[in-house]
């Protein structure tokens, strides 16, 4: 196994369908710009209510990609 550097950022992507159209969606913008990335964690759900149910998800992410690749 090769060594590598890592660096993570913070991403927050939104869905008023769900939490994983919420994470595809700043996967998805995150891709267009940063190369080499390797995973996700999840750090924050929050939702918006709308009359008594779900109206929208928000989802936090951190992204982990390589560096120098």
């Amino acid at each position: 196994m090769t060594d590598h550097t890592y660096k993570k950022i913070e991403l927050t992507g939104s869905s008023n369908v769900g939490m994983q159209e919420a994470i595809e969606s700043a996967v998805t913008k995150a891709s267009e710009t940063i190369q080499n990335m390797r995973w996700f964690e999840v750090v924050e759900t929050r939702g918006h209510i709308d009359n008594g149910k779900v109206a929208h998800w928000q989802v936090t992410i951190k992204v982990g990609f390589t560096l120098g690749v």
